[in-house]
């Protein structure tokens, strides 16, 4: 199945996989100017671990920005790789939503050149991302200010359910010719969670600055875990390099992101249909595998002690972990937690 580059022992050290990285941006100019280095990475905390270490030898700010709140492994592989490591404002409790304003004004205040991280699509943990329009005032802000965007793309395609809409963020930053580093995981959109297969990719200003990173890039890894696993990584080429493969797996990919908003519908009409009190909509406004549903800490503990239901203590739950038969044990409990006596 494998082709025969991963046979290669010159290539399977670093596995300079760009076809990673058409699945982001298919035609892009940075691609075909050879402005784009790419490196196979143990999925997507090796790649911004390997991102982050790059960052901290090389680049001249090492303060990184991070939405509150985010990913928890974020913080831990960003600050153990030497860079500082501050929030920005991202999620408003009171709207379930997007604290777009806090976003813009903690981000304009960040000192030039510094580097923030960017949820790509499917935020973890809230569901909440930008819309486009806001993607595109955010991208304006950091390039007038010289911002570099390090971007984390765990959950391409199950957002939306479309490959390429779920890549708009990225490759609005691509388009307009600037810097940026760009984390992928196959991890969830190809069911390869265990053979840790990723990319990090840098996107340069030329194709030189980019052949001078890569073997940059190659100093890290090689100390590092000098050659990442291979068979993951063949059925992850394969598949797309060929037509009918990817076709298929895109559709599949789809399925599974329709049946994660159908689940997110299901639980709002029972919600509403049972009159649990509150506004239950940001579950279908929010985007990908995890909602944050809202409830507090104690109401997570009642839901856990009572209906035997297990969330983060934050209120966040993986909708794919729902299914058509849960869903009223779930809404019954949801009801029960918001509406008790304290």
């Amino acid at each position: 199945m494998a082709d025969n580059t991963f046979h290669n022992s010159n290539s399977t050290s670093y596995l300079v996989l760009l076809d990673f990285f058409f699945c982001l941006l298919q035609n892009s100019p940075a691609i075909q100017e050879n402005r784009v280095t790419t490196v196979q990475c143990l999925s997507g905390t090796g790649s911004l671990r390997v991102g982050a270490e790059f960052l901290a030898r090389h680049y001249h700010q090492h303060t990184i920005y991070i939405p509150q709140p985010t990913w928890g492994n974020h913080t831990k592989v960003f600050t153990l790789a030497g860079l500082s490591v501050k929030p920005y404002c991202y999620y408003d409790p009171a709207t379930r939503g997007l604290n777009f304003k806090g976003l813009l004004e903690d981000l304009g205040s960040a000192p030039s050149g510094a580097i923030v991280l960017l949820h790509a699509c499917a935020h973890n943990p809230t569901g909440v991302d930008p819309t486009l329009q806001q993607w595109e005032q955010i991208r304006q802000l950091m390039r007038s200010k010289g911002l570099l965007p390090f971007f984390d793309s765990a959950y391409q395609g199950f957002a939306s359910g479309s490959l390429d809409a779920d890549a708009q963020s990225v490759r609005m930053f691509v388009a307009d010719g600037g810097e940026c580093l760009v984390a992928q995981s196959y991890a969830k959109n190809m069911g390869l969670y265990g053979e840790r297969v990723g990319a990090l990719s840098i996107v340069c200003r030329t194709a030189d600055v980019a052949s001078r990173v890569e073997s940059q890039l190659k100093l890290v890894i090689r100390p590092m875990y000098s050659n990442p696993p291979i068979h993951g990584a063949s059925i992850v080429a394969t598949i797309l390099k060929d037509r009918n493969m990817f076709q298929e797996w895109t559709m599949e990919l789809k399925g599974m992101a329709d049946r994660i908003i159908s689940m997110r519908h299901q639980l709002f009409d029972a919600l509403r249909a049972r009159g649990t009190p509150g506004d239950w909509s940001h579950i279908i406004k929010q985007i990908g595998m995890f909602t944050f549903t809202g409830l507090n800490s104690e109401q997570v503990a009642f839901m856990t002690k009572e209906y035997h239901i297990y969330m983060t203590s934050d209120g966040r739950i993986s909708m794919a972990g729902l299914s058509s038969k849960t869903v009223p044990h779930l809404t019954d409990a949801i009801h029960a937690a918001v509406t008790r006596a304290v």
